[in-house]
């Protein structure tokens, strides 16, 4: 039995109601994947400003009908109290994924990044206040860490934020913090690790590496690197992600509660390393790949040079274990990025 599996197991007989925020993007449609294929019931709430019609649509092919039927959705922004109040309605778990992410976009619009991700944020801990829903799991970042040198990463040290998406990340743990302290609300915050994995866009001005460079390696376009490729980061496959933020919502141990925790494998990969990595896998089905160079270019603002979680806390207190690093990653990412690239 799978972690997954059996941390689901105790609702086999008494399904819970999850909100997912942001149910439309990556992490939110695979959080769904998930919940409906174990009979949960679930509201999901989205504006497609990030989101994608088409990952609904392919999660219900997936799950087929008589699951989707568990599955309510709310066109909507969380930037709209009333539609937050409205989602939260007989919910028991709130799992919020929903923001405007990218360290290049808030650069450029500030503004629009605040609003989503700090006015939204603290219309989802009213609701879910007012609701009285029984845990809030949000998405924390590992940009909270900021200009701090060490390595790893640990949740107690951080420094100054070096973007305006960082700042914004920030704000949202010390709002649960605060909402903890005096509302009696119980958050836990889940700094991710460079996620990827299948249904992750590859297009886009703010795409994430992987996918980005799996659709223009495929689709032989140029491949560009920021720096000098030795920035490294600890890539963190999806299904772990899905596997903390269940296990985060259901944990009985009260010192597990309003806390965040490094989400990611506890491993460093080189931008060089990925690149040799994605070239080994697809140069045999792609002849054009064999005489394969990226070109690489300046640094990219608000960055950080490396990245490496301890993921000792989150294995403690949540129970977590990554069963999916960066190889096993790739190779399930390849296949759907295979199937699905246009």
């Amino acid at each position: 039995m799978s972690i997954i599996q059996s941390t689901l197991a105790h609702f086999e007989n008494a399904p819970a109601t999850w909100l997912i925020t942001g149910v439309a993007g990556f992490i939110g449609s695979n959080l769904l994947e998930t919940l409906l294929n174990h009979n949960q019931h679930v509201v999901g709430l989205d504006n497609f400003a990030t989101g994608h019609q088409h990952n609904l649509d392919q999660v219900k092919a997936l799950v087929g009908d008589t699951r989707w039927e568990n599955f309510q959705f709310i066109e909507g922004d969380i930037r709209d109290l009333d539609v937050c109040h409205k989602a939260c309605v007989g919910v028991d778990y709130v799992l919020h994924q929903a923001a405007l992410g990218s360290v290049p976009r808030s650069l450029e619009d500030p503004v629009t990044t605040n609003s989503a991700n700090i006015d939204g944020f603290l219309n989802m801990l009213v609701a879910a206040r007012d609701a009285k829903v029984k845990r809030f799991v949000y998405a924390a970042s590992s940009s909270t860490y900021g200009d701090h040198p060490g390595l790893p990463k640990q949740e107690d040290k951080i420094g100054k934020p070096l973007s305006p998406y960082a700042v914004t990340k920030y704000v949202n743990e010390l709002y649960a913090d605060v909402f903890a302290r005096c509302y009696g609300v119980q958050p836990i915050g889940l700094r991710y690790f460079n996620v990827f994995g299948p249904r992750q866009d590859p297009d886009g001005a703010y795409a994430a590496v992987i996918p980005k460079w799996i659709a223009a390696m495929v689709r032989g376009e140029t491949v560009f690197v920021n720096g000098d490729g030795e920035t490294s980061r600890d890539f963190c496959f999806i299904e772990n992600v899905v596997q903390a933020n269940l296990l985060a919502a259901i944990t009985e141990d009260s010192a597990a509660v309003n806390q965040v925790y490094n989400i990611a494998v506890g491993d460093r990969t080189t931008l060089n390393q990925l690149l040799a990595a994605l070239v080994e896998n697809l140069a045999p089905r792609f002849s054009h790949l064999e005489q394969f160079k990226p070109v690489y270019r300046d640094f990219r603002s608000g960055d950080v040079r490396h990245s490496l979680a301890d993921i000792a806390k989150a294995h403690t207190l949540l129970g977590y274990t990554p069963t999916h690093h960066v190889g096993e990653g790739l190779t399930k990412a390849l296949d759907w990025y295979l199937k699905n690239l246009k």
